[in-house]
């Protein structure tokens, strides 16, 4: 099933957990240190680098473009790493997560409560998932190197709904 981003975090009720899409739009990555200087730059006040309401966070730390590609190998990497950090951002307004493995119950709490969704992508298919890759651009935190916030536009990004906003989790099936 072919899924359009802007139309899905309209209405993430659509999707149910165990249900396979090919994800059509703008999403961003962000690991663990972008996950901490998102979080303390709210906690001060400041504003994040990416607008969170509706956003959809990759948990991901692309490789260099190699000469005439558009990035390197961009793979998931685990989720649970974000757990301390996705209830806030959540609350912010983000809706969409992708990485893989389980979800703490905290997270799927707030998942649930922010009809969110968090999807999990195939691990080990890095090279396979670039190709989805259409845009990649380097948004914030270069410093960081490839955990770097990367603004990915994607098309046909196989991904599995791992759980759905109503809190139903693949994991505990």
């Amino acid at each position: 099933m072919k899924i359009n981003l802007q139309d899905l975090v309209l209405n993430t009720k659509v999707l149910k957990t165990g249900q396979k899409i090919l994800l059509r739009g703008t999403i961003y990555t962000a690991r663990d240190a972008a996950h901490k200087r998102i979080i303390n730059m709210l906690h001060i006040g400041e504003k994040s680098p990416i607008s969170l309401t509706n956003a959809a966070i990759y948990y991901c730390g692309p490789t260099p473009a190699k000469p005439g590609a558009i990035i390197g190998a961009c793979g998931p990497t685990t989720s649970s790493r974000m757990d301390v950090f996705t209830p806030r951002l959540l609350k912010e307004g983000v809706k969409i997560l992708i990485g893989k493995g389980a979800r703490g119950e905290v997270v799927v709490d707030s998942i649930k409560e922010n009809s969110a969704i968090y999807f999990v992508a195939t691990g080990g298919a890095a090279a396979l998932i670039s190709k989805t890759v259409k845009k990649a651009e380097l948004i914030a935190f270069e410093d960081l190197g490839p955990e770097a916030i990367y603004k990915l536009y994607v098309e046909d990004m196989p991904l599995i709904v791992a759980i759905d906003s109503f809190g139903n989790n693949i994991f505990k099936l």
